[in-house]
């Protein structure tokens, strides 16, 4: 819900080593209302079969401060992808599997929101690598 005076936030998950959404991966939402103050936890949510979080908390008003914190070791390790390991295996200089499947075994997002505006925070995650961008 957007409204003058506060920001909303949404993501979504796209596993790129597949092609396809990633589902059940838990993302908190934290907010702050300036560069020096503590972070607080709004809440948490799991992506669902489409790679959504369709029930993210709104952010409080004051808000200038968001952080989305992606824990995708679990996903990973749920979701070996095998043949992204053995195509990587093949290459010379690739780096080794982990364990869990995941290098980064956790992404944390942080940007600044304006009142009144939506922001769309699509993740394109895969084994080795993230990018983020600001959607629509």
């Amino acid at each position: 819900m957007s409204t003058e005076t506060t920001a909303s936030v949404s993501t979504h998950i796209l596993d790129t080593s597949v092609g396809r959404p990633a589902a059940s991966v838990v993302v908190s939402l934290s907010a702050r209302g300036g560069g020096r103050e503590p972070w607080v936890v709004l809440g948490r949510s799991a992506t669902d079969t489409d790679g959504r979080c369709e029930d993210l908390p709104a952010l409080p008003e004051g808000t200038t401060h968001v952080r989305l914190d992606f824990e995708t070791e679990a996903y990973f390790h749920t979701h070996s992808h095998s043949d992204t390991h053995s195509q990587a295996e093949a290459q010379q200089d690739a780096p080794a599997p982990r364990d869990s499947g995941a290098f980064f075994p956790e992404v944390a997002i942080t940007f600044a929101v304006t009142p009144g505006e939506h922001f769309h925070v699509p993740l394109l995650l895969n084994p080795f690598g993230y990018s983020v961008y600001r959607g629509s």
